[in-house]
Parts: structure tokens; C-alpha cells; sequence
């Protein structure tokens, strides 16, 4: 059985295409435009399998995060796709900070979207098992792999050295290596990773 997905969206005809497009591909689909009413659809008691939200929500740009984290203070573990036109860094490290399970960048379409739904309600993933995956392929040392995650945390440099007692040129020669093998070339890019298309 097809899981059931509440999708948060303010732009009335993406909210409607989406939704008529995962109703016919077999999907149980509760639609929201705020994350209020979002919220309560999250709470209810025949509530979704898998969360789909926008992060710019009407006026605010960063409603779908704050939704994410009002969710998850209200305990829901439910897995979160978080879609958005405007992947920066810092919304993407607030996301996987709050434990978004899939980032996914628009324009994509309503069969790219289901792929995700299926594969986050099927695997159960989260953000740590992402993460973990990622380091194991990239082979990095015990050291780098410590880094890699403080990175993923959204520390600085500056940061990852008092927190792990190293000079910050030791830090910045790790990042460099972690970047290396991961075939990146910035923060930016390093944390896209755990969201392939």
C-alpha cells in the first residue's frame, strides 16, 4: 500500500498538481498552504506516513523549517521531505538539523517526487544513516570522518578546532581531504551530497 503523504505547499496550483499527481499514482494525499494547518494534519490521529514541505512558506522563507522544528519539539518522527527552489547552505544545515530525511531541489517532477516518498518510507531514512553511508564510501579516516560530521552540524572552522583541540590550518588541511574525496569543492556542495537527484 501506497503510504500517506501530507504535502505543505503555499502556491496554490503547485500544492494542486502535485497532489492530483500522487492521488492518481496511488498515494493518500492531505494538502496544506501554512504550516499551522500542517501541523494539525501532522497530529492527526490517522496522520501521514511521509512529509512533504516547502521551506518558503507565503511571506516567510523559512516557514517549512519552522515547521520542521516545531514538529519535531512536538515529538513526531515522522520522515520530512524538505523541496525548495533556494538550496544555501544555511537552510540546508537547519534541515538536516532538524532531521529532514530527503532535501530535494525544484524544478523536479511529480514522478521524482514519488521516487523519494517511496524510497524515505521504504528505507526509514534519516539524516545519520545518510550521513554515515556517505563517509563509509568516501573511505575517510576516523579523524576526517569526525570532521565531516562536525561540518554536517554547521560548525566552522574555527569551531571543529577548539571543539577538537587542533589549529585551525590542521582543521582547514582536513576539510580540504574531506572535499577531495568526495569530489567537492565547497561546503555547499559536500552537504548536496546527502541529497542526490
Amino acid at each position: 500500500m501506497k503510504p500517506r503523504v501530507l504535502l505543505i505547499e503555499d502556491e496554490a496550483d503547485t500544492r494542486e498538481l502535485l497532489s492530483r499527481a500522487l492521488e492518481r499514482s496511488g498515494y493518500r494525499v492531505s494538502s496544506s498552504a501554512t504550516a499551522a494547518t500542517g501541523l494539525e494534519l501532522a497530529a492527526d490521529g490517522d496522520g501521514p506516513d511521509v512529509i512533504v514541505t516547502d521551506i518558503v512558506l507565503a511571506s516567510d522563507d523559512r516557514g517549512g523549517l519552522e515547521f520542521l522544528t516545531e514538529l519535531r519539539r512536538r515529538g513526531a518522527r515522522t520522515p520530512v521531505i524538505v523541496i525548495t527552489a533556494f538550496a544555501d547552505v544555511d537552510r540546508v544545515k537547519t534541515a538536516l538539523n532538524q532531521g529532514a530525511a530527503y532535501f530535494l531541489e525544484k524544478p523536479f517532477s511529480a514522478a521524482e517526487l514519488a521516487t523519494v516518498i517511496d524510497r524515505v518510507h521504504e528505507s526509514g531514512r534519516s539524516a545519520a544513516l545518510v550521513i554515515d553511508q556517505l563517509l563509509e564510501r568516501a573511505q575517510l579516516t576516523e579523524k576526517e570522518r569526525t570532521v565531516a560530521r562536525h561540518l554536517f552540524d554547521g560548525l566552522s572552522g574555527s569551531e571543529i578546532a577548539e571543539l577538537e583541540h587542533n589549529s585551525p590550518r590542521t582543521i582547514r588541511q582536513h576539510i580540504s581531504q574531506i572535499y577531495a574525496k568526495c569530489g567537492v569543492e565547497n561546503r555547499a556542495d559536500f552537504l548536496r551530497l546527502l541529497f542526490p537527484r
